[in-house]
């Protein structure tokens, strides 16, 4: 029997997949759970219309990234700080706050949990980070810390 999975099901496939399964599996385990619809025509054809769009809007977000890594990819921030008389910070430089100058300086809204340093930074001087816009996306961006 021909099924499309409403959820993940271990061991079967992923959300939106058409699988065939054993008859007694379908219609005594994974149809009474609401793990699965039967697949007719009409169910198919609109699961393959959700997959289309999917993967428009997974294009879209792409080359959105893409145009993001091409504007910032090389390209150097200056954040300001206070130090605490020698070239130590007091605290330290935080994603957010790096994000909030990217807002500022290139006007790209960029999630905070998209940003990636190696260590924090409590320093003045220039540190690069890495940037991870999308999935194989990433750019490099030279942060500068002064006071």
């Amino acid at each position: 029997m021909k099924v499309i999975l409403i959820q993940n099901v271990k061991n079967l496939g992923k959300e939106g997949e058409v699988k065939e399964v054993a008859d007694g599996y379908a219609r005594n385990y994974l149809i009474p759970k609401g793990l699965v619809l039967e697949a007719t025509v009409s169910l198919l054809k609109e699961t393959e219309e959700k997959h289309i769009k999917i993967d428009k809007q997974k294009e879209w977000k792409f080359k959105q990234a893409e145009e993001i890594k091409e504007k910032l990819d090389g390209k150097s921030v200056t954040v300001k700080v206070k130090t605490g008389g020698s070239d130590k910070l007091f605290g330290a430089v935080t994603n957010k706050e790096i994000a909030d100058v990217i807002k500022q300086d290139f006007k790209i809204n960029l999630d905070k949990k998209k940003i990636e340093t190696e260590e924090p930074i409590k320093h003045l001087g220039e540190y690069t980070i890495k940037l991870k816009i999308y999935p194989k996306v990433q750019a490099e961006l030279k942060v500068i810390v002064t006071t």
